[in-house]
């Protein structure tokens, strides 16, 4: 089980970062202005947050999910 929820951790951190990546290539990408360039940035924080709790719960809830079944 600790495997699985290192995988679910570290997949979990990686789509996060991944989702944080581009919205900062975004602001970099498109010359944002300073007021906005905050707003993106920490909306993209947040994106990536709930994509990386999401990441972790789906994939120890599909562990589960098959752990009661025997598999």
């Amino acid at each position: 089980m600790t495997v699985e929820i290192v995988f679910a951790l570290v997949t979990g951190v990686v789509l996060a970062a991944g989702v944080f990546a581009v919205a900062v290539a975004l602001v970099s990408a498109f010359g944002v202005p300073d007021p906005v360039r905050k707003d993106v940035l920490v909306g993209g924080a947040l994106l990536g947050a709930a994509a990386g709790v999401w990441r972790l719960v789906r994939v120890l809830r599909r562990f589960d999910r098959q752990r009661r079944l025997g598999r």
